[in-house]
């Protein structure tokens, strides 16, 4: 039976740039809410001391929650082998935290798009880079999750294998136990795809998940897809929203799911209007895995 997290969607400026915000304080907020763990993040200031890692594991099992997984933002696709050899290092760091938080999912991502890659360049690069990362991974007993991510907030190029043609090719490239998919379906209507094509198509590979929902603030979803990738109409035509109540369609994701036999982490990125719409989308969701799962309830 999927296990639900969530993620600070809502406070990333104040835990990760202005430090307004305390981990601790976040951890409050988030232990009142009916979920089983709470994703981490390794940008978060108080991250910067390795001596925080045991402390805040041990804060969030105090309250009988978990970290069950961390997101970070590994570049493999820059042409610098020099720059490339210090992100793979950057991503065995993440991947140690994973492991001292007691979390057992890292993500990876490909890099970021830049213009001078041709599609075989950037899916040799990335893959190259993830392969680096899994006899670490497997030796601590992670599992690397790539998403198919829309752009980092420190990038200047949306991601690579943002298109679901080049992540299914990155996905195929990497067969190993300690290698899966976190699928996020609101990230593929910012490439101006349709989200159950992509879960189709790598749903065997799914081992986590993203959970939010995109609103259309002006236009059509016609009108997105005549955008470059989505990547120009991210901020002007959608927005994050309750989940449940805007584009995705949560039981067709949840049916496919379960039929690929799915018992995984589904993370909730949600809460940016406050903290009950975050406690609504938590119960949305977790009435729709009672509701597909109804047996290990």
């Amino acid at each position: 039976m999927p296990k639900l997290a969530v993620f600070p969607k809502a406070f990333m400026q104040e835990l990760c740039k202005d430090g307004t915000m305390k981990v601790s304080e976040w951890i409050d907020l988030a232990v009142e809410l009916e979920v089983d763990g709470l994703e981490w993040y390794a940008g978060f200031l108080e991250m910067a001391d390795t001596a925080n890692w045991p402390i805040f594991r041990k804060e969030v099992e105090s309250h009988g929650k978990v970290i069950p997984m961390l997101c970070c933002s590994p570049d493999f696709t820059h042409p610098d082998a020099a720059f490339r050899e210090k992100e793979i290092a950057k991503q065995k760091g993440w991947i140690e935290m994973t492991y001292v938080l007691g979390g057992s999912y890292c993500r990876v991502l490909s890099g970021q798009r830049r213009p001078e890659l041709t599609i075989e360049e950037g899916i040799d690069l990335a893959a190259e880079c993830i392969k680096a990362c899994l006899p670490l991974a497997e030796k601590l007993g992670i599992t690397l999750i790539l998403e198919n991510h829309y752009k980092d907030d420190f990038w200047e190029y949306p991601e690579f294998a943002q298109q679901m043609d080049i992540f299914c090719k990155l996905v195929e490239r990497i067969e190993h136990p300690n290698f899966g998919v976190n699928y996020d379906p609101s990230n593929t209507f910012l490439a101006g795809e349709d989200p159950l094509e992509l879960l189709y198509r790598v749903s065997d590979r799914v081992v986590t998940m993203h959970a939010s929902d995109r609103y259309l603030k002006e236009g059509t979803i016609e009108d997105l897809r005549k955008e470059e990738g989505g990547a120009m109409g991210y901020a002007k035509r959608l927005s994050h929203g309750e989940i449940g109540k805007g584009l995705n369609d949560y039981d067709a994701i949840f049916k496919e799911l379960k039929r690929v036999g799915f018992d995984g982490w589904i993370s909730i990125e949600d809460g940016v209007d406050g903290m009950d719409q975050l406690e609504r989308s938590v119960a949305f969701l977790r009435k729709k895995i009672v509701e597909y799962w109804p047996d290990f309830v």
